[in-house]
Parts: structure tokens; C-alpha cells; sequence
């Protein structure tokens, strides 16, 4: 009747009689305890007291809309809960965009996400503690199942206030190996080798922005992901290094998704899968703005 403006119109978007509808009112009135509607004019308008009644009610039936939608999902197979492990270096708005896409998809859906180094994000799925990985395919245990993604170059760069920042052309390996290369390095003993180690002198880190931040500071060099550096290497925060030992494209590294051989995925894990590979070629392949090489 609030919707429809009287209790007739109520009664045929109902299919009901007047009567019918009229003597429930009265009905729930009585047993709420409070008038809804005004009936000392012409047409009966909803009281104030009405008007929260019907908000609340509105409110209800949302929640058990919502209920019937989480149930429907359940019995069609929709998973109550994604946990998902990247790699430190899968780019961070791939990351954001996946979850904003995923929240609008799947609204009663659970998501966990976790940034790991190397062969922590393996460990995590192979544990069972992530049902989903984002890694690179180097060390990677028996058991898995893995989706390539996209490449993504890693950049040697160093601060513009560095010794090798300062120097123009190709670098020896000598003169590399006589600063300190900053590395990411794993966590535990027993994970992955160091890689594209040059320098006798290191300094490493166990998160991709420390290594970040202290190569920005001037205090050493190291290779980052292209896509993060690209601001800074525009705006000249960081300069691109030019290693003798090294080709143009020698450092390149395919992520690739990981889950358990013979996970059976739910339409989520698999709208998740889909979306890292568009989102992660999409993130990573965008066109560098052009920068100097020293």
C-alpha cells in the first residue's frame, strides 16, 4: 500500500481482495502494536511509525533475499571462500582491480589475500593454507598445476645519485661486482637460489619495497619489475643500468597461477584464474614512457 497508494491498488498488484488486504493490515497493526497508516483521511497514509516499520521490513526481506542468493550459489557449486597468494612481484593495481571485480561478482563470496617472496607462495598452496598462487616457476614442488600469465622484465637499476647511476654506457661485470647489488632473498634456508646475482657485495632484503626504497636511497643497485619502476625511471628517481654481461631482455621471468593437481575449482577460483591472466598481461605489457639508459 505504501508503494501503490491505496489498499485496492494494493490488492490487485497482489492478486488479493481488498478486503483480504485491509483486515491484514489491521492485523499486523494489532500485533505490532502500532498504526501504520492514518485512516481519518480520504486515502490512508503511512505514520511515521509506519514509515520505520517498512524500512525495517525492506531491510528483512533484503537479508533473506541475500540468504536465498548465498544458498542458490552453494547448492550450484559457488565457493564460500577464495584465498588467493601472490608473488611480491605481481603488480599491486593488477592486484586492486582483480579484487574490486571480484567483490562485484561474487558479493557473498569470503576473499583472503596474501603477499609472499619466491617459494613462500608455493609453500602456502601446497600446505593448503592458499587454494590459489601467483609465483614464478622456479623451484617449484611436485604436485601443482600451473597457468601461465604474463612475462614481466626485470630493469637493473640504480639512483641517479650512485656511482653506477652516474656512469654512462655498458658496465662491467667488475665494476658491478665493486658495488653493492641489494637482493631479494628468501626468508628460509631452504628456499630458491639467489638470482642475477653479479655483485661479491650484497645486502638483502626479504620484501620487494625495502629493495625498492633503499634503491631509490642510492645504496646500491638491483633489479626491480619494469612496471614498478617506470615512473621512477621517468621522472629520474632511478636510471636504468646497463650490465656488459647481460642482453636487453636476459632477465625476464613468466608468473604463472598455481593450485593442487586435481583441485576441483568453483566458478569463483575459476573467474579468479581468468581475470589474473587478462589483468596481469594488461598490467605488466603497458607501454614504458620513454626514459635514458646510462
Amino acid at each position: 500500500m505504501a508503494d501503490t497508494g491505496s489498499f485496492s491498488a494494493a490488492a490487485r498488484h497482489v492478486g488479493r481482495v481488498q478486503s483480504a488486504v485491509s483486515t491484514g493490515m489491521a492485523h499486523l497493526e494489532a500485533q505490532l502494536g502500532v498504526a501504520l497508516f492514518d485512516r481519518t483521511t480520504r486515502v490512508p497514509t503511512v505514520t511515521d511509525e509506519g514509515a520505520r516499520v517498512l524500512a525495517a521490513a525492506r531491510r528483512v526481506l533484503a537479508e533473506v533475499d541475500a540468504l536465498y542468493e548465498v544458498a542458490s550459489g552453494l547448492a550450484d557449486g559457488l565457493e564460500a571462500r577464495v584465498s588467493l597468494c601472490v608473488d611480491a612481484l605481481f603488480p599491486l593495481a593488477a592486484l586492486v582491480e582483480l579484487c574490486v571485480g571480484f567483490a562485484a561478482a561474487f558479493p557473498s563470496v569470503d576473499l583472503r589475500v596474501d603477499t609472499e617472496t619466491l617459494s613462500a607462495v608455493a609453500a602456502r598452496v601446497v600446505a593448503g593454507t592458499a587454494t590459489l598462487g601467483v609465483t614464478v616457476p622456479i623451484g617449484l614442488p611436485a604436485g601443482l598445476e600451473r597457468r601461465a600469465l604474463s612475462e614481466i622484465r626485470m630493469v637493473p637499476v640504480a639512483s641517479p645519485k650512485h656511482a653506477l647511476g652516474r656512469q654512462r654506457g655498458k658496465l662491467s661485470s667488475a665494476a658491478l661486482a665493486a658495488c653493492v647489488q641489494i637482493v631479494l632473498s628468501e626468508r628460509t634456508d631452504d628456499g630458491v637460489e639467489d638470482q642475477a646475482v653479479l655483485g661479491t657485495r650484497t645486502w638483502r632484503v626479504g620484501d620487494l619495497h625495502t629493495k625498492h626504497a633503499l634503491l631509490r636511497a642510492g645504496l646500491g643497485w638491483g633489479n626491480l619489475p619494469e612496471h614498478l619502476v617506470r615512473d621512477d625511471l621517468a621522472k629520474r628517481r632511478l636510471v636504468e643500468l646497463r650490465p656488459a654481461a647481460w642482453g636487453k631482455h636476459e632477465h625476464v621471468l613468466s608468473l604463472c597461477a598455481i593450485h593442487q593437481r586435481g583441485l576441483v575449482l568453483g566458478p569463483a577460483h575459476r573467474w579468479v584464474l581468468d581475470r589474473l591472466a587478462t589483468l596481469c598481461a594488461r598490467h605488466t605489457n603497458r607501454p614504458s614512457r620513454s626514459h635514458a639508459t646510462r
